[in-house]
């Protein structure tokens, strides 16, 4: 973000507080699809991640005015939605893993009339599909506090130092949690990815 967006961002902030609630929602459009991915990489499900998403500008809206500038709005904006989808997957939590872990092409939800023209379905597609399920899987496993530095760094593409102003953790942290995030994926995925595809390399984190 520009240093005249920044400071734009800023006006609005102090017009909202003074009272223009109507520009809140200008404030927040740029950043609404990324604080739903960010909701929707963790719960796993479109009307959760949504729920999740408004609750987040809701929180956003009320608290504006402890918003101090100190990072960037976006940078907040996700630490909110962050502690939304926690609380969220706290309350799940005698549910089983899998439930977190819907998508709408897993077979059991498609119709019986589009399962007789699977055949047709390219191998390669067929392939993708279950190497994104292995994934999403095998994210949604992980320990919390590796799951989440994994989303922000891997899956979001936050820098290190938003991921670590969001967790609220040093810049060494990040990067402790987020090698052993790799590498429990790595541990977790390698068999099943080399029977999929032998000849490729997987794993090639920069």
């Amino acid at each position: 973000m520009s240093e005249m967006e920044q400071r734009d961002e800023q006006q609005m902030i102090a017009a909202i507080l003074a009272g223009d609630a109507r520009l809140f929602h200008e404030l927040i459009r740029p950043y609404e699809r990324s604080v739903y991915a960010m909701a929707f990489s963790f719960l796993r499900n479109e009307a959760d991640a949504e729920d999740a998403a408004q609750e987040a500008f809701l929180k956003a809206f009320h608290n504006l005015a402890s918003f101090r500038g100190e990072s960037k709005f976006g940078t907040w904006l996700v630490s909110i939605v962050l502690n939304e989808a926690r609380s969220r997957l706290r309350r799940k939590s005698a549910v089983r893993i899998e439930s977190l872990n819907e998508d709408p092409d897993e077979p059991g939800h498609v119709s019986p009339a589009l399962l007789r023209d699977w055949r047709e379905i390219p191998s390669e597609a067929l392939e993708r599909q279950e190497i994104k399920l292995l994934l999403q899987e095998a994210v949604t496993s992980l320990p919390e506090i590796y799951r989440e530095v994994f989303v922000l760094r891997d899956v979001e593409e936050l820098s290190i130092v938003e991921a670590a102003e969001i967790l609220q953790v040093s810049i060494g942290a990040i990067k402790v949690r987020l090698h052993r995030a790799r590498l429990m994926l790595q541990k977790s995925l390698a068999p099943q990815l080399k029977r999929l595809n032998p000849k490729r390399r997987w794993f090639q984190w920069s």
